[in-house]
């Protein structure tokens, strides 16, 4: 029997319309689990925009001694020129640290910064090394933390490496959780097709006594599990969606610090992610119901 597209289109409908309770059950199931995973990519995402960011920027500070001889800051600059491993370096004075520090991390907030005088900050060299590998920055880095006049030399691959430890562990905890949630609605779509097959056991009999084929009978059943996936995913990318949004609107508000905004996930990342949802979802539902069509059938 060939299979046309009202056949299909009506049983599927039929087929939903039958087993509404597990179906809704499914479809929740899997939004759900596919709204963590959603967040967890969000999340990797974040932190992936952050780390290039900074990876582009300065990798490690030599913070002076206030009271640094011109003699000693000389001699730091002609060390960093003729480093082979240094591709720029820029010095940055006690009042140029004293304007970032108050536009970049406190600009509305001036009970805080008037109790800051430039006098207070450090002059600092703010180093770009050649090699952006961590044990690289990190031996460079050593290199000038003896030199007269250093007070203190702060790497920015240890700062990167604390974040990503910590989003790490938040990301797995939220994957974990996800799958678990997604083999659910998998094993739910699963029951939902075995239970529709199983209701309509006398009607496939005759069907296969007409010599109706099994991919005729399987398809849309499969079609059902699929329409469940999608249908689950399109809410879970809707919640993620809603999610950067509303993180969106928190990283441009003003209690929020500079350096954050650089967590931000664009829009375009977020639409990769968002299609990204919808292919599990739909291969989901399309290998539950054929995993359950297939048994059942004990083609």
């Amino acid at each position: 029997m060939a299979l046309k597209l009202d056949y299909v289109v009506r049983e599927t409908g039929r087929n939903l319309r039958r087993n509404l309770t597990l179906t809704l059950a499914s479809v929740l199931t899997v939004a759900v689990s596919l709204s963590l995973l959603g967040v967890a990519l969000l999340l990797q995402k974040g932190v992936a925009n952050a780390t290039d960011r900074w990876e582009d920027g300065v990798e490690f500070i030599i913070f002076l001694q206030p009271e640094i001889t011109q003699a000693q800051l000389d001699s730091i600059q002609d060390d960093l020129n003729q480093s082979a491993g240094v591709q720029t370096s820029r010095f940055v004075t006690q009042e140029e640290a004293y304007q970032e520090f108050t536009q970049d991390f406190f600009p509305d907030q001036p009970e805080i910064t008037e109790i800051v005088t430039p006098d207070i900050l450090p002059p600092s060299f703010r180093v770009v090394p050649v090699e952006l590998d961590a044990d690289a920055v990190e031996a460079l880095a050593a290199e000038f933390e003896t030199k007269p006049g250093v007070k203190k030399v702060v790497r920015a691959t240890e700062e990167i490496r604390k974040i990503e430890r910590a989003t790490d562990v938040v990301r797995w905890i939220v994957l974990g959780a996800g799958a678990v949630l997604l083999l659910t609605g998998l094993l739910l779509i699963l029951n939902t097709i075995r239970m529709a097959m199983f209701a309509r056991r006398r009607e496939i009999e005759v069907m296969k006594l007409v010599g109706a084929t099994n991919w005729f009978i399987l398809v849309p059943f499969m079609l059902e599990g699929t329409v469940q996936g999608i249908a689950g995913a399109a809410l879970g990318t809707t919640s993620v969606y809603g999610a950067n949004r509303a993180f969106a609107r928190w990283l441009a508000s003003d209690d929020v610090l500079t350096i954050l905004k650089s967590f931000a996930v664009t829009s375009g990342e977020v639409w990769g992610i968002s299609l990204f949802l919808l292919a599990i979802g739909a291969a989901v539902g399309a290998v539950g119901s054929a995993i359950a069509a297939y048994r059942f059938l004990d083609v």
